[in-house]
């Protein structure tokens, strides 16, 4: 323990902070608010580690130009973005933590040119006065889905919360018990439908329900039929559900509307590419749903919305009430997913060029090129000490949907022997841009169905970066910490 003496001596060491402004040279490009700011805190920092305990204070770290190059590192690091690229060798197509889909180039193009320029967001050309942003979609929308009438809001809960609030207010909805979903988030349909005001109403049992139940439960108070798709887990085995031409057909004959919440929405039937069936927005739109809600982000490769298609009359009760307002989307959105929306006017065109549909659909043959040729440019980095092996995996499709699908796919998967597997993701995920693989059998894997061709030198580079730190000492030790 230092003396109280040796305290004070050391405090009064602590430079000035304009002394220590002086010092950085203060560079134009970072602000002075951030670099004063960097300084008072690793000052506080000094002065905390003083007073409890300066046994093992090093006085060099009071140099005033140590403390300058240590505040103009910090500035720097605050002055960095938060929201970083990364590259995604998860294999799961739509990462949810890693921003699920991403956006076909044409879409891509159309927000920046919203971000850049005016543009008719709320102003109808012909007529020359206000209008609304919600008709440069909505047509295209009712064209895909056959739809009578359409709205986009923010986000798929959104859109449940928007319809339920709407339609079912102090009234009951009927859902069966196995289609309560809880997807990431927390995000539950009871505690939607509770925020919305309306009333849960839950039929049948986990695995069973049939059409007698929701015949039983209509009463006086039934506001609304729901049927959730079950797009993040599926119950097998002794089971039995009512399809959504089932729901309808009790819809209509006790005057009840119909809403399917399908979540992962999608314009493709995904089983033509030896994927597993999935329930398309036209088909349940054909189905007589009066409603239909699904994302924008996930399946449909587009950016987060939640889109609602249905009946013309009961959309627009949804888009009179003020709480559509609140969950509204804004240009670069719309511009997005107008984009994207014409994509899907050729189906062939949609799956070629949006990302999520050509990476679920790649054929195995693809990807294991891809794989060879970032396996040829790990070799190329000349490391022995590194292990490289082409594999097969298993990828996913990832943001709730498809379950139960897992997707063949081929990857690399590598070991170093001085590095556990532990600290090579560590490393990756540390690198300019991260790199986020996945751990198997004490191999860091590099899952080729989500690596863009463009991204296998940027992978190797991080991987050479992260061996040449390996093998520098730091602090008198090599490696990596543990």
């Amino acid at each position: 323990m230092a003396s109280d003496h040796d305290k004070q001596r050391l405090l009064r060491r602590l430079p000035a902070v304009d002394k220590l402004l002086e010092a950085t040279g203060m560079p134009p490009e970072i602000p002075r608010r951030v670099l004063t700011a960097a300084i008072r805190h690793i000052l506080d920092d000094l002065r905390n580690r003083i007073v409890s305990d300066a046994g093992d204070m090093d006085e060099g770290q009071l140099e005033v130009q140590t403390l300058a190059g240590k505040a103009l590192e910090a500035a720097r690091a605050a002055l960095a973005p938060r929201l970083k690229r990364t590259i995604n060798a998860t294999g799961v197509v739509v990462h949810t933590n890693l921003g699920r889909s991403r956006l076909a180039e044409k879409a891509i193009e159309k927000v920046v040119e919203a971000a850049r320029h005016y543009s008719n967001l709320e102003f109808d050309l012909k007529l020359g006065k206000r209008g609304s942003r919600y008709s440069i979609v909505e047509e295209l929308l009712c064209e895909l889905s056959g739809a009578e009438a359409a709205l986009v809001v923010n986000n798929n809960a959104g859109a449940v919360l928007l319809c339920l609030e709407t339609l079912a207010r102090g009234k009951e909805v009927v859902i069966s018990r196995g289609e309560l979903v809880e997807i990431g988030g927390s995000f539950r349909i009871p505690d939607v439908m509770a925020k919305s005001g309306a009333l849960l109403k839950e039929v049948g049992t986990t695995n069973r329900t049939h059409p007698a139940d929701y015949r039983r439960a209509i009463d006086e108070n039934t506001g609304l039929l729901l049927k959730a798709h079950t797009s993040n887990y599926a119950v097998v085995g002794f089971t039995s559900s009512v399809s959504l031409a089932e729901l309808v057909k009790i819809g209509a004959e006790c005057r009840i509307p119909v809403m399917e919440d399908l979540g992962s929405g999608s314009f493709v039937d995904l089983s033509r590419y030896g994927l597993m069936k999935e329930p398309t927005v036209q088909e349940s739109v054909a189905s007589g749903a009066d409603l239909v809600t699904f994302s924008g982000d996930k399946l449909l490769g587009g950016p987060q919305a939640g889109l609602i298609v249905g009946r013309k009359d009961l959309v627009a009760m949804i888009k009179a009430n003020p709480l559509a307002r609140a969950l509204r989307i804004d240009k670069m959105t719309l511009a997005a997913l107008e984009a994207t929306f014409q994509l899907y006017r050729d189906i062939d065109t949609a799956v070629r060029q949006i990302p999520t549909l050509a990476a679920l659909t790649s054929s195995l043959p693809e990807v294991e090129a891809k794989a060879l040729q970032l396996a040829r440019a790990f070799e190329k980095l000349g490391r022995p000490d590194l292990e490289i092996e082409v594999t097969d995996l298993d990828s996913r499709a990832g943001g709730g949907s498809l379950p139960l699908m897992a997707i063949r796919s081929k990857g690399v998967a590598i070991r170093h022997g001085a590095m556990s597997v532990n600290q090579i993701e560590s490393g990756l995920r540390h690198a300019r841009p991260p790199v986020i693989g996945r751990i198997e059998n004490d191999r860091f894997i590099f899952d080729a169905r989500t690596i863009g061709l463009d991204e296998i030198d940027l992978i190797a580079a991080a991987v050479d970066e992260m061996l040449a730190k390996n093998d520098q000492p730091a602090n008198g030790q090599t490696g990596l910490p543990r």
